[in-house]
This record gives C-alpha cells, structure tokens and sequence, in this order.
C-alpha cells in the first residue's frame, strides 16, 4: 500500500514563526540600502556545474544582475547534498554581497536526513524570493529494457539490488526522492551519490548508473538529444516540453508528484532594505520575457513571492520532508 504524505500548500496567507520572522526583520531599523550594490554580488550554487540549481542561478543572476546594475558571479560550492556551500554561504558577512541558492534540496531534506549540519536552514538564513517551481523527472539509460515506467518497475522487482540509481549526493533531493520511490513501490536499487546531478546524468548516459531521479532542467537537453530516456515526472499536469510522458499521480504514485523549489537567500541579519531591493531585483528579472522564457523552456515555471510568502513556504517544506523521512525509516547519516 502507498503511504499518502501532506502536500504543503504553495501559496500561503500568512506566515508564522519565530526564527524566519528574525530574519525577515533584518539587522537594525536603520539600516538602508542607499548605495547598494556598489560592487559585485556573489551568488553561492551549493551544488555542481550543470544542475538544475546551477542552471537556473545562472539564468536569474544575469538578469538580476542587469536590474541591479552589478554583476552577479555564480560561485559553486558543491558537496554533502548541498551542505557545504549552505554552510560556508550561513557564515559570510550579512551585507547583500553573498547570496546562496536555498532549494528543497539544501534547505529542507538535507537538514532532515543528518544527524547534524553545520547550518540551520530556518535560523541562518534571510530569506528572499522564490524563483522556480521545478518539475522532476526520472531518467533511465536508452539501453536499459524498459520504454516505460511499468516496464521500468517490472525490471527492478525481477532484480532487486542489482540497478543503480545517482543523485545528487547523499542525502540531497534527488537521494531522497530515490528512497521515497523505492519504499512507495516495494522495489530496491543501489544508491551512487555524486557531487552534483551533472556527474551523476554523465554516468547515466555512460551506463554506469540506470536511473536518476532529477529535475527537468539539467535533463532536459539530454532528454532532447535522445541520451537518456523520461519515464515519469512529478507536475501537477503533462509538460508541454514532454507531452508524452506520464505524471506519477497518473501512474499511481501521488507521493512521487511534487515540483521542487529553487529560491535565493542571503545570511541572517541581512539589512531588510537589502532584501527587499534584492526581492525586488528577483521580480524585475522573472518579469522580463526572455528571462521567464529561458526559464520554462527547462520545464521550470517562473514563482517569484514576497519574502514572507517564502519564508513560509520553507518553514512547511522542513516540516514535510521530516515527517517524511520519520514515516519510511530513513536512517540518517552522519
């Protein structure tokens, strides 16, 4: 039987809790953002090159960086699911210069799924926009014998332990949505984590790996290329970029069918009249036509919000991805 998780609602009226209220609140009443920037803003990607994360940071800096008259320089930080470049980003100044990507992934299951991080995702962070929704996907290898997701699953319950699946890393997303897939359908595959999707989708395409459990925009181009093959994707409808492939909610997995989320945030303590020209800045940028067009091209759906709308939004998906990890046993790492 499938176990039926809480989705959390996207758009919330109201948000309530204490420690992202500190960081919404900024440093002291005072301070302002006359001037700012003045110099270059540092966007940390805590995850590698060619990922979803990495992607779309790269699409809104540059438009960011065109609203902000500054340039804004991805600097990738990679390593432990997104923790390493989340914790290094939680200790830099709190003046708007360095900014982090808090996606799903960094931001509420990795803090869920070790014993201990070296960063609250709640506390140590100010948060700013959301950018976008992004669907997943799961990509098998061409020559793997499967066309399609039942044929897919039949093969893994014919072998149990002998298909490898590659995330993101330990403990990352991509990980846990392979656990989430393997304990709501009964099946076993082995888990290789990488430093990042983009390792992980070239050994799927080399068959070092079967499967990857991804987002639609690092997959998509190989997608186009016919270098890896899409089974099911979770999105509250078909994608127009994949008409014929199935979402998990038609394939019986509703568990399996919720988009990702992919925001900015900048350390705690952070002057609120710098977030809200950086949430403004986010706004200018998703608002442009080639911006949101580079964007859903991916797959991805444009979601700017106010910085309390994704505050909340953070709050509840920490919350849901406990539960969910508590509900299928997860044993969490050290």
């Amino acid at each position: 039987m499938l176990r039926k998780y809480r989705q959390y609602p996207r758009r919330p009226r109201a948000w309530a809790g204490l420690a992202l209220a500190a960081a919404l609140a900024g440093a002291a009443p005072g301070a302002q953002a006359d001037g700012y920037p003045d110099k270059p803003i540092r966007l940390v990607v805590p995850y590698a090159v060619g990922g979803t994360t990495d992607i779309i940071a790269r699409v809104v800096g540059n438009a960011m960086g065109q609203a902000l008259g500054q340039s804004v320089v991805v600097e990738n930080r990679p390593g432990a699911g997104g923790g390493i470049g989340s914790a290094y980003a939680a200790r830099q100044p709190a003046d708007g210069y360095t900014l982090v990507m808090a996606v799903e992934s960094s931001h509420a299951v990795n803090p869920n799924v070790y014993t201990s991080t070296q960063y609250d995702p709640l506390k140590d962070f100010a948060p700013i926009s959301n950018l976008a929704d992004v669907p997943n996907v799961l990509v098998v290898n061409p020559a793997l014998p499967a066309a399609d997701f039942p044929a897919f699953l039949a093969l893994l319950k014919s072998a149990p332990g002998k298909y490898a699946y590659g995330s993101s890393g330990n403990g990352g997303l991509s990980n846990m949505n392979g656990e989430l897939f393997m304990n709501a359908t009964g099946t076993r595959m082995l888990h290789v984590p990488y430093r990042g999707l983009g390792p992980a989708l070239n050994d799927l395409v080399a068959g070092q790996v079967q499967a990857v459990f991804d987002n639609i925009p690092s997959s998509y181009p190989l997608i186009q290329a016919g270098r890896i093959r899409p089974l099911a994707v979770a999105a509250r409808q078909r994608l127009a970029v994949l008409p014929d492939v199935p979402t998990y909610d038609e394939l019986g997995l509703p568990v399996m069918n919720q988009p990702s989320w992919f925001g900015l945030a900048a350390p705690a303590g952070t002057p609120a009249p710098v977030l809200d020209r950086l949430n403004a800045a986010v706004r200018k940028a998703l608002a442009d036509p080639q911006t949101a067009a580079a964007i859903e091209k991916q797959g991805a759906i444009p979601s700017p919000m106010s910085r309390e709308e994704f505050a909340g939004l953070m709050s509840r998906s920490y919350a849901h991805w406990g539960k969910v990890v508590s509900d299928i046993g997860f044993q969490k790492l050290q």
